[in-house]
């Protein structure tokens, strides 16, 4: 999914569109506004657009093409994983930052992968064919999952592509989303942490922040500038876009956009929902992360390999820490609870006479008063249970029941990987701690 807000002198017009949607009616709109492209370079199938220049990087952040050799440009918190892995006690990239000089130097990362775009698609009629209102919600899942393997199978039978089809809309809208997958990535920069996460947590979700939040890595083809494993036969990846970087600066004033990978956004949860978060989940999810910070963080300052082990780990977790704190007091302070409640109302207002909408907004309120008692023990099983980094990593021994070679070969890999960054006094500690507040 994608995100793109445009922003003026005099007032902001904020939205969230996907690239293949945005017609000429909001660019006419957004060119009143000092923009100067079209929509077609924004995103287009046959010819290079600026879809073709912005990645998914990892799991879920985004990234930019910024040179014709498959230069890379990310957040520094996106890829301070794979700088933490690089890091040792000798060769500490995390504190004093990462150059490398020529291409020889640049450091692979196995499993990081960056997912080009290159098609998306409105396939809700597809997905939702044989779908009936009087399915119950197990029939409707096994029929639209049916429905996507077809989808997904058409898409990528007889080429090298990824696909996945995304619910939009809480289920009304269906898109097919295509990717070229690159696993081939190396790190070329990354800036020391007094630059990189400068203001650490007291910073992090507050605006306006002062922080040289970015890395460079490189992406790597085959010789015909196809997504191959990595090998040191592989060349830099010629993109179809790259974007160059102005050092003219900015003006007030100036056209902005932003176009990436945001993730999600919950603007219609149901006001019952957002009570929840605000009184009882993220109150309860900052608790637990608090008891596991503490330890981490006393175990980090007490030995500097411990401090790069757990260095990404503890950013994980306090990243979500800091955001449900100011989400906490942002809905707060805005009311929005009460705020809902009342657009609810209105809602109720309007379906009167309208048989298919009158009532619903009561019936969601009786059910997540029925759901709230499970989805708080769940609440508890992911942020106590599963925050075990060994019954995690057991979890992972679920899906290969067989002995085949590979599998043990792969076994062995991830075990290599979890064990390099595991300190078990931390982890006991911590389920002692977590299992004792519950």
């Amino acid at each position: 999914m994608s995100l793109l807000f445009a922003l003026s002198a005099s007032q902001a017009d904020e939205g969230m569109w996907l690239p293949s949607l945005i017609g000429e009616g909001r660019v006419q709109d957004m060119r009143a506004k000092g923009f100067r492209l079209t929509a077609q370079d924004l995103y287009a199938v046959n010819r290079a657009s600026l879809k073709d220049a912005i990645v998914r990087f990892g799991s879920g952040c985004t990234g930019e093409l910024i040179s014709d050799q498959g230069l890379l440009i990310t957040n520094h918190h996106c890829g301070y994983g794979q700088i933490q892995q690089h890091s040792s006690v000798e060769h500490d990239y995390l504190t004093y930052g990462f150059a490398a000089m020529n291409r020889g130097e640049e450091l692979p990362n196995p499993g990081l992968k960056v997912s080009f775009l290159v098609e998306m698609r409105d396939v809700t009629d597809r997905i939702l064919k044989g779908v009936t209102h009087k399915m119950s919600e197990a029939q409707r899942t096994k029929v639209i999952d049916k429905n996507k393997q077809a989808v997904v199978r058409g898409a990528t039978e007889g080429n090298h592509y990824k696909a996945s089809v995304e619910a939009l809309y809480y289920g009304n809208q269906y898109f097919l989303f295509v990717y070229e997958v690159f696993e081939d990535v190396r790190l070329v920069f990354a800036p020391p942490s007094a630059v990189g996460k400068f203001g650490g947590d007291t910073d992090n979700w507050m605006w306006p922040r002062h922080t040289g939040d970015f890395s460079i890595f490189r992406v790597y083809a085959g010789p015909d500038n196809k997504p191959a494993p990595y090998s040191a036969d592989n060349v830099p990846y010629v993109p179809k876009k790259s974007f160059t970087i102005s050092l003219r600066g900015v003006e007030p004033g100036d056209f902005t956009f932003v176009y990436g990978f945001p993730g999600r956004t919950y603007q219609y949860l149901h006001s019952e929902a957002v009570r929840y978060i605000q009184e009882k989940s993220d109150p309860h999810k900052v608790k637990l992360r608090t008891l596991r910070l503490d330890i981490m963080n006393r175990a980090q300052a007490a030995d500097p390999a411990v401090r790069i082990q757990y260095a990404a780990k503890n950013a994980s977790v306090s990243n979500a820490w800091k955001k449900w704190q100011g989400e906490m007091k942002g809905l707060k302070r805005l009311g929005t609870v009460a705020k809902k409640r009342a657009f609810e109302e209105r809602f109720e207002a309007w379906a009167a006479d309208r048989p298919e909408y009158a009532g619903v907004t009561g019936r969601l309120s009786v059910l997540y008063d029925s759901l709230e008692p499970y989805v708080f023990a769940q609440d508890y099983h992911n942020e106590a249970a599963m925050a075990i980094e060994l019954l995690r990593f057991a979890g992972r021994f679920a899906d290969a029941p067989d002995f085949r070679p590979e599998t043990v070969a792969r076994l062995r890999e991830t075990a290599a990987g979890f064990y390099k960054d595991y300190v078990s006094a931390i982890d006991r500690e911590t389920a002692q701690a977590l299992f004792c507040l519950i």
